[in-house]
């Protein structure tokens, strides 16, 4: 999953980006508003983190751009600002959720956790299609309830085809989003973690999770069976539950 993350604090900066890494998510940084906005429109992030007090162009003007040019994806924004106005006039602005510094790096990764899973239709961390369950929080997954062992790399895979379960997934796409910028394209390692899901996911070739519509991309063809229901703990405010991605 890619994030975009506008803070013009670099220590701050710096300690979040390193961490969303190890979280594994694919991070692109900006120091002030106008890059903020040049990266936002140009490149397809999952959810953006952007500070309200930049430099050039200040994060609300930065959230209200993004969202006039089309803009979809969840926008959480990080504010020094603790009085209700400033929280009610970002969400107009059209972010989608708000933490207030200093905050718990926990909360923070819990809330785009949270973000991201609602975006594309999923309102629980146990993303289910069939007998197939990966847990958003914890990283795991599970096939029939017996665990599958997995990399890294084919987590995200997995975890990016499942939230988009139904839907057609260009290589590209998939790449786009799982990958750091300097990822090399042209290399096949995406097949090799497509066939190694197949063999782990499906050993006896029953299930047939993952097709692959030629020419054009991957598809996660089991139905999702979320049940929907928000959880207690998440949604705007204080107070969101904490989840460690590792």
């Amino acid at each position: 999953m890619r994030i975009l993350l506008v803070e013009d604090e670099v220590a701050l900066r710096e300690t979040l980006a390193a961490r969303l890494k190890r979280e594994g998510y694919a991070v692109d940084t900006a120091a002030d508003g106008d890059e903020g906005y040049y990266l936002g429109k140009e490149v397809p992030f999952d959810v953006a983190v952007i500070d309200l007090g930049l430099p050039k162009r200040p994060g609300m003007d930065l959230v209200k751009a993004l969202r006039d040019d089309g803009r979809k994806y969840p926008i959480l924004i990080l504010t020094a600002r603790s009085s209700w106005q400033d929280k009610v006039e970002g969400l107009k602005a059209g972010a989608d959720d708000y933490l207030v510094k200093p905050f718990h790096v926990e909360e923070l990764l819990a809330r785009l956790n949270a973000l991201m899973r609602r975006a594309t239709g999923w309102t629980k961390p146990l993303l289910e299609c069939g007998p197939v369950v990966l847990d958003t929080t914890a990283q795991t997954v599970s096939v029939e309830g017996k665990p599958i062992d997995l990399t890294s790399y084919e987590y995200k895979v997995l975890e990016y085809l499942m939230l988009h379960a139904g839907e057609l997934v260009s290589k590209a796409d998939l790449t786009e989003h799982i990958y750091q910028q300097d990822f090399d394209r042209d290399s096949n390692v995406l097949e090799v973690f497509i066939g190694r899901l197949r063999r782990k996911l499906d050993p006896e070739g029953a299930l047939k999770p993952i097709e692959t519509v030629r020419g054009r991309g991957y598809r996660f063809a089991l139905a999702r069976s979320d049940g929907g229901g928000e959880e207690a703990g998440e949604g705007n405010g204080e107070g969101g539950a904490t989840a460690a991605r590792e």
